[in-house]
């Protein structure tokens, strides 16, 4: 791994934890507005603060993030399907020179293991691996899961090792009962948990600190912060878990007293 690629990685994991925050916003890439970034100003402004990194697509900095924000860019890269239609069937949609103009520090792209377009979507992450090195930009794979989809250790771990093999330097997958098989599965590769669904706060806070426990190195939530009663308070929870190693219970807490 040359200079650059470090140097971009080390943006995004915390030198001093190797831990990661990372606010995902990239809903709107096939959702459109999604409850809790009708407007991204006001959703990402008052977060940005306590995020080590925003995920979110090319549209969503360009319309919304002022450009002083200084906050790593993890930039969607993949897209051209909506809730209304197969989503495994996406294609790039961002060129690598735009994503550097815009000063991405890594970029990503949804991978649909055991989708109707699986394979589609591995070459999608392998164009991506591709200009990575070539510019020393890191490429975060996400392991999307369809309706049908078991969120078990075994598929996860077949989903993310498949986009470890493929040359995915961060992997952002889900969750599961024997997450520790997950995080084996990918070796010394990053991993971080989507938030997924809304859960309540709490239940969102145990997901993270298991995950952290089984071996992930962060977050990368969306729905699970901004649109809690309290997304202030909730990610500064989140931070204390993945940065301070705080219990469920003090972070719940943080989240307490910034509600009230």
């Amino acid at each position: 791994m040359h200079w650059g690629m470090k140097n971009r990685l080390s943006r995004i994991l915390n030198p001093k934890t190797g831990h990661c925050v990372m606010l995902a916003v990239d809903h709107g890439y096939f959702q459109g507005p999604t409850t809790g970034l009708r407007n991204l100003n006001t959703a990402v402004d008052p977060l940005l603060q306590y995020a080590d990194a925003l995920m979110i697509a090319s549209g969503g900095v360009r319309g919304w993030i002022k450009p002083e924000m200084n906050k790593p860019i993890v930039l969607r890269m993949s897209g051209g399907t909506s809730i209304l239609k197969e989503l495994s069937n996406e294609i790039i949609v961002v060129d690598i020179e735009e994503a550097i103009r815009m000063n991405a520090t890594a970029i990503t792209c949804s991978v649909f293991v055991g989708g109707e377009y699986e394979k589609e979507s591995i070459a999608n992450l392998a164009k991506l691996v591709n200009w990575g090195e070539k510019y020393g930009m890191p490429v975060l794979a996400v392991t999307a899961v369809g309706r049908d989809m078991a969120r078990d250790a075994r598929f996860l771990g077949l989903a993310s090792r498949i986009c470890v093999e493929n040359g995915a330097h961060i992997i952002k997958t889900y969750y599961c009962d024997g997450f520790e098989d997950v995080v084996e599965a990918c070796g010394n590769v990053p991993v971080v948990i989507a938030g997924g669904k809304k859960q309540p706060e709490k239940d969102a806070l145990q997901m993270a600190a298991d995950a952290l426990k089984a071996g992930a190195v962060g977050v990368d939530m969306g729905r699970n912060i901004f649109q809690s009663d309290c997304p202030v308070g909730m990610i500064k929870a989140v931070r204390k878990l993945v940065h301070e190693g705080a219990s469920v219970e003090e972070a719940y807490q943080i989240y307490e007293k910034e509600k009230k």
